[in-house]
Parts: C-alpha cells; structure tokens; sequence
C-alpha cells in the first residue's frame, strides 16, 4: 500500500519532474533584458546588466555595487553564463541569459556577502577549551568572522544538550540524525584547544576530516580553524563539473507528500542538480534518477549537509543512499 501511495505521490506533485518553477526555467539566475541588436558589445552589456540582477536577488536585495571585486564581475559576466537566446520583443528585440547558479553563488561568497538564495546551512560549532568547556559565542568571535567572509554562518551548540564529541567525530549516523533535527545543518566542527595548538574535526556530508594545527594566539587559532574548515568543505562539496551525469538515489523516509515536495525542493535548491526523474517506489523508499554535475558521492554530501537528508546504508542497483529526516 505505501508503494502506491508514495507512487501517487510523485503523480500529484509532478511526476520525473522539479518543482515547476526550477522545471520552466524561472529561477533566480535566469533573467531576460532588452538589447536594441545582436552585435558582440551590445550582448557584453546585456550580460553585465542581468548578472548585476541576479548577483541582488541571490543576495537578498543588498547593495554590492561598493564591494570589492563587483566591478570587474559585470566585466567578466560571460564567463558565467551557462546558456543565452535571442528572442522578438514588443519594443524590439530581447536576451535571455541563464547564470551558472553555482558560479554566481561562489561569486557572491568572494564578495563578502552570504547569499540568501539556495543558501548554505550553517556549521555546528562544539570547540573545546584548555580547560575542557564549551567555548560560547563570544569566544568563538574570530572564528565565526572568518566563516562569514566566506559566506558561511555557523550556529553554537546547547552545552546542557550537546551532542556527544566521540559519536560526532566517528560521523555516528544517530549522532548525525539528531544534529540534523535539532540545528538543520549536516556540518559540524569539533576543536580542541590546548595551549598554542588545536585538534579538528570536520563532520561533512557524513563523513569527518581530522587535522592539527599550532598558531602564536588563541585568536589566530581559531581564525586558522575558520579559513581551514571553509576550504575543506568547500573541496568536499563544491566539485560542480562541466558534465552532467544520471546518477540513481534511493530515499528513504518518505512518509507522505509533504516529504516528497520537501524533497523536490532540496533537490531544486542544489546547483549541480539539472533534473529528477522518479523510478519507483518500495515502502517508505524511492528510486529517483537525478541529472547532476556532480558524481554521486559529492551529489549525496551535498544533499547530506542540507540538513534535511542523512546518508544511509546502500540500496542495491543505486549510486547513493539518503534518508529524509522529520
């Protein structure tokens, strides 16, 4: 009975579909503009004027037009364009230009903005002390700041609540679970602090990356630890490609339609994802085809950090496992 519940639910919803506004094309990196012909600088212009659109609505409306580098990006526009057409207009004639969404979100980070479009989740924070405490948000100053010109934010875990460290840096799935329910993010940083030297441990997309490091401060430390956790992340997660590839997942944990349209939604918020197509359905499970640029592995940790997806056992004749959490 779940089999064809869950089946009916991929009908309703938009069967091998995203949601409908990812599937015709109307998102926030796509934008039309007039252009009064066709020629190379009238184009050039139209793709500075529509990249200066897109780089607002991705930033939720702020200004970057005094930001550093914002100058030099409408300049460049065409290296992030993905797609363009020419069409008649009432007034003459009209461009539609599609950005690359994860160029264009990579650009916004560089310009010292967190976008708020398909936004990142944020990392759990649980550093340590010398002393074996919790450090709290204030002590943590220096190493959020270096997250946020990076364009991550970061959350504080609940020290009469908080997970326990050893299941965190074993990318326990329980441990994972539970993170994922109460602070939404699949990414967290565990630190040790000890004199002049630290231990860390990035939990990312299910899985932990250990490194050590020593600094002169405490301030300079924690700062390291910030540039350090943004760069791995960003070299587990952020490997979008010039291919798009059919890679299968299995879902598990699909209960009813609200976490099949959940789904479609975290699907459609990925950069890399081009489309999905739904197979089948057993239980609680489904078997969806999803065109990414990504290969399945980073495609799952991607959707892993999101906060709403875990990874999960592997199901047979799939790339990648998940499993929706409530």
């Amino acid at each position: 009975m779940r089999l064809v519940r869950l089946l009916s639910v991929a009908l309703l919803l938009g069967f091998a579909a995203l949601p409908s506004s990812r599937a015709q094309g109307v998102s926030p990196y796509s934008v039309t503009v007039p252009v009064p012909d066709t020629t190379d600088a009238q184009r050039n212009d139209a793709f500075a004027t529509a990249l200066s659109q897109v780089l607002a609505r991705v930033a939720g409306g702020q200004d970057l037009r005094d930001k550093a580098g914002y100058d030099d990006a409408l300049k460049n526009a065409a290296a992030l364009v993905r797609h363009f057409q020419y069409a008649r207009a009432a007034a003459g004639m009209s461009l539609q230009v599609d950005f690359e969404p994860g160029a264009v979100r990579h650009l916004v980070g560089t310009l010292g903005v967190t976008g708020s479009v398909g936004a990142k989740p944020p990392v759990l924070l649980m550093v340590r002390g010398s002393d074996g405490q919790l450090l709290d948000k204030a002590a943590l100053g220096g190493l959020a700041s270096a997250a946020a010109a990076r364009g991550y934010d970061v959350a504080y875990a609940d020290p009469a609540h908080a997970p326990e460290a050893a299941k965190v840096d074993a990318a326990d799935p329980d441990a994972l679970a539970a993170i994922n329910q109460q602070y939404h993010t699949g990414l967290v940083l565990l630190g040790s602090l000890h004199g002049g030297n630290a231990d860390w441990t990035l939990v990312s997309g299910g899985k932990a990356q250990h490194w050590t490091d020593k600094a002169a401060t405490e301030d300079a430390l924690l700062a390291n630890a910030g540039n350090g956790m943004v760069d791995r992340i960003g070299r587990q997660l952020n490997v979008i490609g010039a291919t798009v590839s059919d890679e299968k997942l299995w879902i598990g944990g699909l209960n009813n339609a609200m976490d099949y349209a959940g789904l479609l939604n975290v699907l459609g918020a990925d950069p890399s994802v081009r489309g999905v197509a739904t197979l089948g359905a057993e239980n609680d499970g489904m078997l969806i085809e999803v065109k990414s640029a990504m290969p399945a592995d980073a495609l799952a940790a991607n959707l892993a950090a999101s906060g709403r997806l875990i990874r999960a056992p592997a199901h047979p004749g799939t790339d990648a496992s998940l499993r929706w959490l409530h």
